[in-house]
């Protein structure tokens, strides 16, 4: 069953118009005016981010919420930073990305049965959305999930997007086959409801400049995912 393409734009116009939370708002249209120096002369996007990639994706991927300079700037997830310049070599090792990097939204960049959402839309002050932030923006989430119908694996990036994930699976009835509530840990694996939710440690460079997350550690996720999918060589 594919996924019902004109529901999932509607879905990506409302999130774009979405002003629900008066502290983020305020954080990322002040960011677009004050800028930094290295990208004073380039327009910001400012407003809060859609999913990215693939309709038909049996992969979605979970980040916590855009950079202030990255995706608030560029006007899509993962775009114009460094922990996207991670995630998209990744990807492209992979077979799941037609490029090894992506600096701008209008570059053509294509993903192969993969999609990349975030569990807050909007970029925070200090990185660090609220609990009622995360609140707010959970319907977002799960009406991606509920539009994606070929969707396999959850890939949750860091904490944050593993809790709320969970939070939005069990609010759509879906629980742990073991009927206890996963902790989250790098390469930690559930079976919730029809999917498998996959933990990452998020490619921040808090997580890249120490070595906490390297290049072979991410693509273990990624392959891991890949197989959970049946996307993999060997598999597809």
């Amino acid at each position: 069953m594919t996924t019902d393409r004109a529901a999932l734009a509607a879905l990506e116009a409302e999130i774009v118009e979405c002003f629900r939370c008066p502290r983020l708002v305020a954080w990322r249209e002040a960011v677009a005016v004050d800028k930094v120096k290295r990208f004073r002369d380039e327009p910001y996007w400012g407003r809060p981010l859609p999913g990215f990639g693939d309709p038909d994706a049996r992969i979605l991927i979970v980040g916590l919420a855009p950079a202030a300079h990255g995706g608030n700037r560029t006007g899509r997830v993962f775009t114009g930073d460094a922990s996207g310049d991670f995630l998209w070599a990744a990807l492209h090792r992979a077979g799941l990305a037609d490029r090894v990097s992506s600096r701008r939204a209008d570059d053509g960049l294509t993903l192969r049965d993969v999609r990349i959402a975030a569990a807050v839309r909007c970029a925070p002050p200090a990185n660090k959305p609220t609990v009622d932030e995360r609140d707010a923006c959970a319907p977002f989430l799960a009406r991606e999930l509920g539009l994606l119908r070929e969707l396999r694996v959850i890939v949750a990036l860091g904490s944050f997007g593993w809790d709320a994930t969970l939070r939005v699976l069990a609010e759509a009835g879906h629980v742990p086959g073991t009927g206890r509530r996963p902790v989250f840990g790098h390469l930690a694996e559930a079976p919730i409801g029809p999917y498998v939710l996959l933990g990452s440690y998020h490619p921040s460079q808090q997580n890249t400049f120490t070595g906490r997350l390297t290049v072979p550690i991410f693509d273990a996720v990624i392959e891991r995912a890949a197989a959970l999918a049946a996307l993999h060589p060997s598999l597809s």
